[in-house]
């Protein structure tokens, strides 16, 4: 049962985000850049860790290190008004940095738990398109599809409810919140599941573009901090389905009138 925020009661929380998180998102863009440039971004792309990886256990360990660099620097900073609330709420309690590291553990758990989902369904996909040639010559089909998936769930009731409970923090702390590291592992839990719901799709283009792809990264991470944080939020969803639906079609019509029959 709930405990109650106590600095959401009857006042308004003022508490900036806490330094060390700001660094860690900043952290892990730099580390994102300096791998594309280095090139060491190519080394952990799923596409090669599944085809000329070190096995699949030990891929998907690497996988899922880049990938919570990508959740860092993408889906931290659309979650940054509960990261506030949350951080106001629990100063003065005792172990308030326990709590803020169980709340961002919890959150890169149900991140971590739904890259290891989307690694291994590309998995299965390698298998498939290496077990069928007309599949391999119409691997443009497998883009295209993502790019429709995602353009198509931004017209879902799911996507409008998700997106509900991540655009207002107050509410959902005070239903939620809990003192204590447990509570706040549970808080990050919950959250981590609204934000997968609302944006595990946008996710998968960016599964489907490349780990540490910069530009997709840049877009997705600017469109979803909009889409969950700012008042036109609700106006951007229908446009960017508008714009993924368009794009799917050129990739599939370009596919078909330049691939084989």
């Amino acid at each position: 049962m709930s405990s109650g925020p106590p600095q959401l009661a009857g006042r308004r929380v003022s508490a900036g985000v806490p330094a060390p998180i700001v660094v860690g998102i900043a952290a892990a863009w730099a580390a994102c850049a300096a791998a594309q440039a280095g090139g060491a971004a190519a080394l952990v792309h799923h596409d090669r860790l599944i085809e000329d990886g070190p096995g699949p256990l030990l891929g998907l360990g690497l996988f899922l290190l880049a990938w919570q660099l990508m959740v860092a620097a993408m889906m931290l900073p659309s979650s940054l008004p509960l990261v506030r609330l949350f951080g106001a709420a629990s100063r003065g309690a005792p172990r308030s940095g326990a709590a803020m590291a169980a709340f961002l553990g919890g959150y890169a758990l149900v991140w971590s738990a739904f890259g290891a989902l989307a690694f291994g369904f590309d998995v299965l996909v390698h298998a498939a398109v290496g077990s069928s040639p007309w599949l391999a010559a119409h691997d443009w089909l497998i883009g295209g599809s993502v790019l429709a998936l995602a353009g198509a769930f931004q017209f879902t009731q799911l996507k409008d409810a998700c997106l509900e409970g991540c655009r207002h923090p107050a509410q959902f702390m005070i239903r939620f919140y809990e003192r204590g590291p447990g509570g706040g592992f549970r808080l990050g839990v919950r959250h981590a599941a609204f934000c997968v719901g609302c944006c595990w799709a946008l996710m998968l283009v960016m599964f489907a573009a490349g780990v540490a792809s910069l530009i997709w990264m840049a877009a997705l991470t600017a469109l979803m901090v909009h889409e969950k944080t700012r008042p036109t939020g609700r106006t951007a969803v229908p446009v960017t389905g508008v714009a993924l639906l368009a794009l799917s079609s050129v990739v599939l019509l370009y596919g078909a009138a330049a691939g084989p029959v």
